[in-house]
């Protein structure tokens, strides 16, 4: 693990402190919402030139786990973030489609180092990923308008229009650049570890613009903190055991098991924040759930991680 992912989530909190600091100032708050789509658009082109797309068929090499984690992360999970919402965050509509979003998504990049660490297949966990992606993409405004239609926040063909602008344009330039290096594999890996951490950091930039536009948003809006953190800790808690009991059941490996309890716990913020962004500009609240949410997830992840190589050494012994 990198310093710098090991720092992600001090890295995202100091992008909120740096943005309401510097939003004091008149001529960055006036101009600093102008940044903000390039830089989700930039970050979303690294990391879509990050993820193998073109070898999502190697995901279909181990067909009952990419089925069982399918079906948790795109049928069960969706139910699961709609229960929650509805239990504890339905009186706050943007809150709600924040946590919707939030959870709808499952991670592409970084839940690999907690597999690894964990000591699970992150071979596995590495051949399910350009599927995940691309399921997110054509169902995250599908799952928005089943479970977020009736708030009258969601507007569909500005939806629409901001996922064709911030998903379809950075991963179609991916592809394309793909396309073209092709037949230079040392250049492209080269290209990829060189741009590796700039994700990160564009999101960084993004959260700091975001926040300076927006002011007091975060000071004003302190409550926000402790209204989801119940549903997303129960999202977590819940999630671990189904993952566990259905990778029982299917007879998994304990590596393998521990890869699908990752790749189903582990949420993709960075796209679901760059779609509230520029789907929902009068909502800030739900940018805002969305950049807390990590701020409680990576530390629960990592806390999960330390509790399955628990489990696996006690298995090992046993």
């Amino acid at each position: 693990m990198g310093i710098i992912e090991k720092l992600y989530t001090v890295i995202i909190f100091g992008a909120v402190i740096i943005g309401i600091s510097i939003g004091q100032l008149n001529l960055v708050q006036e101009n600093a919402e102008s940044f903000i789509l390039p830089l989700l658009v930039a970050m979303l082109y690294i990391t879509f030139l990050q993820i193998p797309v073109e070898e999502i068929k190697t995901a279909f090499q181990n067909i009952k786990f990419t089925y069982t984690s399918v079906i948790i992360n795109f049928a069960w999970t969706p139910v699961l973030a709609w229960l929650l919402a509805s239990l504890f965050l339905v009186d706050n509509p943007a809150i709600y489609i924040g946590f919707i979003m939030l959870m709808v998504t499952p991670c592409t990049d970084w839940y690999l180092i907690f597999t690894g660490i964990a000591k699970g297949n992150v071979a596995l966990s590495t051949a399910i990923l350009p599927l995940n992606l691309i399921l997110q993409v054509v169902l995250l405004p599908i799952y928005l308008l089943i479970f977020g239609g009736t708030t009258g926040v969601i507007e569909l063909s500005f939806l629409v229009e901001s996922i064709l602008i911030v998903l379809f344009i950075p991963l179609i330039l991916a592809l394309l650049t793909k396309c073209l290096l092709r037949n230079k594999q040392q250049l492209r890996d080269r290209l990829i570890s060189n741009l590796s951490v700039l994700p990160i950091i564009f999101l960084s930039l993004a959260i700091v613009a975001m926040f300076a536009s927006q002011g007091q948003l975060l000071f004003d809006n302190l409550d926000v903190m402790w209204q989801i953190t119940i549903p997303i800790s129960l999202f977590f808690i819940i999630n671990f055991f189904v993952a566990q009991k259905i990778g029982q059941f299917m007879k998994f490996p304990n590596s393998d098991r521990i890869s699908l309890s990752l790749t189903t716990l582990a949420r993709n913020s960075p796209i679901a924040l760059a779609i509230a962004m520029t789907a929902f500009p009068e909502q800030p609240l739900i940018a805002l759930t969305l950049v807390i949410g990590p701020l409680l997830e990576l530390p629960i992840l990592a806390v999960i991680t330390q509790l399955l190589l628990f489990l696996s050494k006690g298995k090992r012994i046993y």
